[in-house]
Order: structure tokens, then sequence, then C-alpha cells
């Protein structure tokens, strides 16, 4: 098998390079990415190709990239600049379709789709949907509407061709997380003056009770991946763990007192927090923590014989404790989290939630 990943450093690229190593080591892997990391540990039997999906030349090259590989995993996304959605766009979006056409091109046998609970439209908080659930995004959400945006030019493109499309999986799992990336998720959550050892020290938590998500350890994500490849598998797959992470379960792993605040006081906190440019989150992130439906995950379990084996709160208590441990991984979108660094980045590039690259 040879295998194009897009955004092989990151997070779940990071988790699938560890599952290929692991059990498909004779696998050729290519790694599409901005920035190619040193080929030191998991990153070192990768082909690197650095390239940014948002430039003009972007489908011409990836064309002559994906040319005689045996499958695509599209995992690149964007999380900040938050303050410069149009190129989140670009890069969301218009990156998946830059993979599709160059895909289409050379009839590259089969496409993996990295989708998100976040495609899924709001009416169902607290309770499961599987695959059918609408898939018209959070709107006050950027990352929500690019995911789901995303997954319509997906749909056209399968009605565009009908048996000639390419055969397309779609993941869509629950928040992600992982112990080697508490850095690089901290890089995104936390302004740049405040410390990772902050978060695990938490004496309050000021949520709303009604906080209901599905989480799911990046490690799973990578397995339901893999026997997607393994099996041809097309359509579309809900990915997370249980049980639902829920307020008590956050105050458990991090030992803090809880506090009622509604989401709507929270959501208007971050949004003039963010506004004031003291912290990086914009309130979108919120709206969709207090609107996505759970997970039926029946169909990944039937289809590719998939089971998560981390529980929702043993991956949360994973990156809490990677956060103590101030963890990272040897790639640029996950390496070590300096404040200095990132002050430093600020003044002389611009701000994380301004800049291209974090």
């Amino acid at each position: 098998m040879r295998v194009v990943i897009t955004g092989a450093s990151g997070n779940v690229g990071t988790a699938l390079l560890r599952r290929f190593a692991d059990e498909a080591p004779e696998w050729d892997i290519v790694g599409v990415v901005r920035r190619p990391p040193e080929p030191e540990g998991v990153y070192r039997h990768v082909e690197w190709q650095e390239l940014d999906l948002t430039e003009p030349d972007a489908t011409q090259r990836l064309t002559q990239v994906v040319k005689g590989a045996d499958a695509v995993v599209h995992l690149a996304w964007g999380f900040q600049p938050t303050r410069n959605t149009e190129y989140l766009t670009r890069l969301g979006v218009g990156g998946t379709s830059a993979i599709l056409q160059a895909a289409h091109q050379v009839s590259v046998p089969h496409l993996i789709h990295m989708s998100s609970v976040g495609t899924y439209a709001a009416g169902r908080y607290t309770q499961r949907v599987d695959e059918s659930w609408i898939t018209s995004g959070i709107p006050s959400s950027p990352y929500s509407r690019d995911k789901s945006a995303a997954e319509e030019m997906l749909n056209d493109y399968e009605r565009e061709h009908g048996d000639d499309a390419i055969p397309i999986a779609r993941m869509r799992p629950g928040f992600i997380v992982q112990r080697a990336a508490a850095s690089g998720l901290m890089r995104y959550a936390l302004p740049g003056w405040l410390p990772m050892l902050a978060v695990p020290m938490l004496p309050v938590l000021p949520l709303d009770r009604r906080l209901c998500i599905p989480l799911i350890h990046a490690d799973d994500v990578a397995a339901a991946i893999l026997r997607a490849l393994e099996r041809r598998a097309t359509g579309a797959f809900n990915l997370a763990a249980d049980p639902p992470i829920t307020r008590t379960e956050v105050a458990k792993v991090l030992g803090s007192f809880q506090i009622h605040v509604p989401s709507r006081v929270l959501s208007t906190l971050v949004d003039l927090s963010w506004r004031a440019g003291l912290q990086p989150i914009d309130r979108g992130w919120l709206d969709l923590a207090f609107s996505v439906p759970l997970l039926d995950c029946s169909r990944a379990r039937s289809q590719l014989g998939w089971e998560p084996q981390w529980s929702s709160v043993a991956a949360l208590t994973d990156v809490v404790t990677g956060v103590a441990l101030q963890s990272h991984s040897d790639s640029p979108p996950l390496r070590a989290r300096s404040m200095i660094e990132q002050l430093r980045r600020d003044f002389t590039e611009g701000m994380l939630t301004t800049r291209q690259l974090p």
C-alpha cells in the first residue's frame, strides 16, 4: 500500500503514523504538510512533501503527489487564525477541493476524509444521532460551517460523477485528544502569557451544568482509519467513546470545584475576551460545545469491526496529564509550547489569531 496523508504531522496524523508503524510497517507513507518535521521517531519513515493547500497551484502539485497512491487520507485542517476565517476556509474547504480534484484526475482508488461531529446541525443536544443526521453545521461556528461545506462538496462530487466517483469514507469523530498533542492543543486554546500548568491547577470550573459532548482518543480515530483503509470502506462513520463527557467528568479529572455559569454567559465572555485580544478562542467553539449531538457509533462497529480502546474519561485524563507534564511531539504543530516563543512571535509575526502558521 502507498498512502498519501495530508496533515500527517498533526494530532490525528501523528497517531495514525504510530498505528501504521505498529500494524502496517511495510506500507509506503507520503506526508503532505506545510512544515515537514525532522525525520525522527514516528516521523522517520515518511516521504515528506512540503505544500500549503491554499496555494494557487495546490491541485496541480497534489496531482503529482497522489499519482500512483492506493489511498489518500485527508486530515489537513486549520484551527487558527480565528481572526482570518477567509484563510481557514481556503485551507479547509479549498484544501478539500484541491485534494479531491487531484485524486479524481489520477483515479486514486480510495479517499478518506476527516470530517467531524461539527458537521452536524443542532437540535439533538445530549441525544445520539446516526450518520443520517443533518450535516448543515452550527452557523455561529466558522469551524463547523467549513466542515459542513466540505461534506456538501463531497456530496456534489458524488452526485456529479456517480459510478465514476472515487470511493469516499467520511470519519465524523467527536472532540479528539491525546497526551502527545497537549502542547499543540494548548497553543490554540490559551493566551500566550498563560502557562500550561495553570490548567490542571484550576481550583474552580465555571461551566454550564448542561455540558455533554462526545470525546475520543486520537489512537482510536487512527484505528478506525486503518480499518477503513483495509476494508476499502465508504460512507460516513461516527466515532466517539463512552461515556459522554459532562461538566462532572471534567471537574473530577481537573480536581476542580464546579460552578454553574450558563452557556450564553460563557459565550458572551468568550466573545468579549476574544475581541479584546485576551485569548485566542472565538465564541463559535463554545456554541459548538453546547450544540452538537452525541454520536451513535453502531455503523463503525458493524462495518469496520471497530471498538474504542480508550474510554472518554481515560482520554480526557490522558490529555490533562499531558498538559500537566507539558507533553509534546516533535512536529511543528505539536511542538513544545513556549510562552517566550509565543510572545516573541506575537510581536514579530503578528498575533496567533491573525498569522497563518501557529
